[in-house]
């Protein structure tokens, strides 16, 4: 029988790929000199590879065909608000159509000895049953040297300990993370993850042991470790020389986490399981950057999917310019809520900025004719003192019909009517409605929202239904 294996290593140009999506350095002089101009050309090259690929893909030409779409109709990044998008729920048809793996990765689109290797991850299963991830080794060593290159770029050092509390197992998070740190940095990295796979406790000992000077993953669970570490007796920022944190911020208040952890400079980026990095924090610190060498972002209209303009709240959708090998991805909505920041760089980048994600366009709760999103419930109590940093929101129905948002807050004098009230003269002067307000003593909400479990904590419980 003839040996059909195909390695990793030998699937990817690495120097094509470093021409196509600078990092260090190159990357810096890319992005404060490229043109528009030269940038949409670029662009457009790129997304003709990606509409190629897609239209050998059986779950594209059932997708665009449904929309009267025909080859020739897509001749360039003009033509995307025409097709439709898709989301999570048309991925998981797909794995209905054609299990186990669906018919989304275009396997069919390559001889069978000439499939390239396949990297196998699912999503984390917060929002649902857990969805099927897929990527070549092109398309993943691209999606691994875009978060390098922002690590980089935030000012990750050649010689800093990375302490990553990102999970592992099946989902995506915590493998291309380390893959991102070793294979375009040579910072050293432990790859901790969530506080089930490694205890806090036993996070801050060894955070304390090797001298992590870098942390990434979520700022829920991270703002948790300084607490931990001071509960043993130490000085996060001393003890534990960390001077970087670069995660997913949120609405989370950026300088609350700094304080937590000695003054280290905090750094946001963001990105979903499918799409690797899309965008991140640069050393200003003012915006997110979508790396549009990459990623082509469109903001759109929660209710009727059209772009929006420059400044309005909107559905993140992205369209992968670099994945033209397996699993294509183009208008791919990842109900996550942004929008585009219209003030100009003050370093000079070429690069779109927008203001990171705003929440859910799919968690978001509709109270007495509000629109509220949960996560940005703590960065409005950041405002109060006595804020504890941990919270979970309840939406419940009355006899009567009536809807009301109940925020439980951990507080540090819980026990205060007047305290209560306060929280929630804050948020009903951001928010717009009256909010009930329940305040609990330190790390009574962590059953509720699963911070210690989970990399995503659970900010919403819906009583309603």
């Amino acid at each position: 029988m003839t040996d059909t294996h195909r390695t990793y290593w030998d699937e990817i140009d690495f120097a094509a790929i470093a021409r196509d999506h600078p990092i260090g350095d190159a990357f810096t002089r890319l992005v404060t000199s490229i043109s528009r101009d030269e940038l949409r050309a670029h662009q457009e090259k790129l997304f003709a590879r990606c509409v190629a690929r897609a239209w050998k893909t059986a779950f594209y030409r059932r997708l665009w065909g449904a929309a009267g779409i025909a080859e020739g109709d897509i001749r360039g990044l003009d033509d995307l608000p025409n097709l439709p998008s898709f989301d999570k729920s048309d991925i998981m048809k797909s794995l209905e159509i054609a299990p186990p793996f669906g018919d989304f990765a275009g396997f069919e689109s390559y001889p069978e000895d000439q499939r390239p290797p396949v990297i196998f991850h699912t999503t984390s299963g917060t929002t649902g049953k857990p969805q099927v991830l897929l990527f070549g080794p092109k398309s993943r060593e691209v999606q691994n040297l875009l978060l390098a290159r922002l690590y980089r770029w935030q000012g990750l050092r050649s010689g800093d300990v990375v302490h990553s509390v990102y999970g592992h197992g099946m989902i995506n998070g915590g493998h291309y993370v380390r893959e991102a740190v070793t294979h375009w940095t040579s910072a050293v990295f432990m790859s901790a993850g969530t506080g089930v796979e490694t205890r806090s406790a036993q996070q801050v000992e060894l955070m304390t042991t090797f001298g992590a000077t870098a942390i990434v993953g979520f700022a829920d669970y991270i703002k948790r470790l300084a607490e931990v570490a001071r509960e043993a007796g130490l000085v996060p920022g001393v003890d534990i020389p960390v001077r970087m944190i670069s995660g997913h911020m949120g609405r989370e208040d950026k300088q609350a986490l700094s304080d937590a952890w000695g003054g280290a400079e905090c750094f946001d980026w963001y990105g979903v399981g499918d799409t690797g990095c899309i965008a991140g924090e640069g050393p200003d610190r003012d915006g997110l950057y979508v790396m549009e060498d990459a990623q082509y972002l469109e903001v759109c209209d929660i209710d009727t999917g059209r772009p929006v303009a420059d400044g309005a709240l909107g559905d993140m959708v992205v369209t992968c310019l670099y994945k033209d090998d397996l699993y294509p991805i183009i208008r791919f909505n990842t109900h996550d809520v942004t929008e585009v920041i219209t003030r100009p760089s003050s370093i000079g980048a070429a690069f779109q900025r927008i203001e990171g994600f705003l929440g859910r366009s799919d968690n978001m709760v509709k109270v007495r004719g509000i629109n509220i999103f949960p996560q940005a419930i703590g960065p409005m109590l950041d405002e109060a003192p006595e804020f504890a940093g941990e919270f979970v929101c309840k939406t419940r129905r009355d006899a009567a019909g009536r809807d009301t948002f109940v925020v439980v807050a951990e507080a540090s004098a819980p026990g205060d009517p007047a305290l209560a009230d306060r929280f929630g003269e804050i948020l009903k002067r951001k928010i717009g409605i009256e909010v009930e307000v329940e305040l609990v003593e330190r790390g009574q909400t962590a059953a509720l929202t699963q911070i210690d479990v989970r990399q995503k904590p659970i900010r919403l419980i819906d009583e309603r239904f």
